[in-house]
């Protein structure tokens, strides 16, 4: 092991050991449920705005996006488009609203929770089947971001791909199993900073070792298909015209935020609404630049790292090869680029880390203590919710065995179904009073299953529907799901006085607790 690694070994160890030692200290201010699950609604507007940004981009951003870019070009950069309007209107229309409704539905802790409290759901088949569906496709976006995390100890340290993923599955199981939402939150708070950090510095420094000039014909000289005007435009992909459903498809991705619980629950915990208003404006401007240089990494990485030439599904680690070039062989830092590579270690952990957490309150509070023993005591829960934690994690890890998944490819169906199901029902929960419980069950029922067919079920010739029509299923799974939900809200009896007291409790901002 030659001198450089060691120092970026030492930084990898120093940043994983402050990650847990977090996870200890928090893990005493876990009384109830509801601090581990929400920290007691305590948070400040900077870490509510940083923990959910940073649990929202994971190591798609660092790794699956720059990836895309690196191989076919800017017209990559709609998903980002997309992502960042999602973002915007998640924050300025939905945020306020939702935290007020959770108050008023009875201080509901999940968002499994505020869906049955929302609508006077005696059943509980509301928390089951929406827990249910947490539990399902947050298994596969928590591999995600486990084997980004494999790969990326694979890609520094040379070691065997099953090692790495089960360093970093590890390390993040320990300080979501002991500090609960705290600990996640005030990780997530350090790792978004470290992951800004990383985005501007390097493309920066890249830019300037390249030089402007150079960029347009160093790209050419890498092979680009269509040459580098075509490259640089966000019209083609891949040397070709993008079509319409194409740029769609990308944009959709933007759908998927209303509905995505890991981001959600972070709304639900800001401690009051003026702390809120701070969150929106640093929320908005992270993500512009995260997204925004992102996209710059992949373009800039492809002329930085020539005549290296990532292929074959190595595309996705652009931004490690080039901080390891930067670091240890143009400017011989070797500290700064660990520091760096650990920027791209905090966004798969603060990803995974809400993921665990979320999958565990759907079910030891909702399908534990709403459906099963609805007498559980709040030390049962807790127990319940780390057993939770560990089983999930080893199961995401076995999904993630395999080196050669596309994490971009994983974050794509997880994020599709999460915001396909949810999505519509939040958004109609929050702002359109006529909204039912039947409704409210037709849509995620409609929402996940078209997800599940357009996907994974081959009905055309062998091939999946979304293969056939390069229609991304959040697209069509989000306007079924919304399209179900108003139909049987019509066709069914409209709520009862006392749930539409309680829509204008909210709309009109009276009985809200706290």
């Amino acid at each position: 092991m030659n001198g450089s690694i060691i120092w970026v070994l030492a930084a990898f160890v120093i940043y994983l050991a402050f990650m847990v030692v977090i996870g200890v200290l928090y893990a005493k201010k876990n009384a109830n449920a509801a601090d581990y699950f929400l920290g007691g609604r305590k948070l400040s507007g900077a870490v509510a705005a940083l923990s959910a940004q940073a649990s929202d981009m994971s190591g798609w951003l660092l790794m699956g996006l720059p990836g895309s870019v690196y191989a076919f070009g800017t017209g990559q950069a709609w998903i980002a488009i997309g992502l960042f309007i999602g973002t915007v209107c998640n924050w300025l229309f939905i945020s306020k609203r939702l935290r007020r409704y959770t108050i008023r539905a009875n201080n509901s802790l999940t968002l499994p929770t505020y869906f049955e409290n929302r609508f006077h759901d005696k059943k509980r088949v509301l928390l089951f089947i929406s827990s249910l569906t947490i539990v399902i496709f947050f298994l596969v976006y928590t591999a995600s971001a486990l084997a980004a995390g494999g790969k990326l100890f694979t890609s520094v340290f040379g070691v065997d791909y099953m090692v790495a993923l089960t360093i970093g599955a590890a390390v993040i199981l320990i300080y979501t199993f002991m500090g609960g939402f705290l600990a996640v939150c005030t990780t997530d708070f350090i790792q978004g900073t470290l992951m800004l950090v990383a985005l501007l510095v390097v493309p920066l420094a890249a830019y300037g070792i390249i030089g402007g000039a150079n960029i347009t014909g160093t790209l050419e000289a890498s092979g680009v298909s269509g040459g580098a005007s075509a490259y640089l435009s966000l019209f083609y992909n891949d040397g070709k015209p993008y079509d319409l459903v194409s740029i769609i498809s990308q944009v959709a991705w933007g759908l998927g935020y209303c509905g995505m619980p890991h981001i959600l629950v972070r709304f639900m915990a800001v401690k009051d609404e003026k702390e809120l208003n701070k969150s929106k404006g640093i929320a908005i401007v992270w993500v512009a630049l995260s997204l925004g240089f992102a996209c710059v990494i992949g373009v800039l990485g492809r002329a930085y790292l020539h005549p290296e030439l990532l292929s074959g599904g190595e595309e996705e680690k652009v931004f490690i090869e080039m901080i390891i070039k930067m670091f240890t062989s143009d400017y011989h830092l070797p500290i700064l680029g660990g520091l760096f590579l650990c920027g791209i270690l905090a966004a798969i952990m603060s990803t995974a880390d809400s993921q665990l957490l979320v999958s565990a309150s759907s079910v030891a509070e909702d399908i534990y203590r709403g459906v099963l023993k609805r007498d559980a005591d709040d030390r049962t829960v807790l127990r319940m919710s780390r057993i939770t934690v560990f089983v999930i994690a080893i199961l995401a890890y076995i999904i993630a065995l395999d080196p050669n998944s596309s994490i971009m490819g994983l974050v794509s169906n997880a994020w599709a179904g999460l915001g396909a199901a949810f999505g519509p029902t939040v958004l109609l929960s929050l702002f359109w009073k006529r909204t039912n419980f039947q409704g409210a069950v037709a849509g995620i029922a409609a929402g996940a299953l078209t997800v599940i067919v357009w996907d994974y079920i081959p009905l055309v010739g062998g091939q999946t529907l979304g293969t056939v029509t390069g229609l991304y299923s959040l697209a069509i799974g989000f306007a079924l799901s919304l399209l179900a939900i108003v139909i049987v809200s019509f066709l069914t009896p409209p709520p009862s006085d006392e749930i539409l007291q309680e829509f204008d409790d909210v709309v009109n901002n009276r009985n809200i607790e706290m």
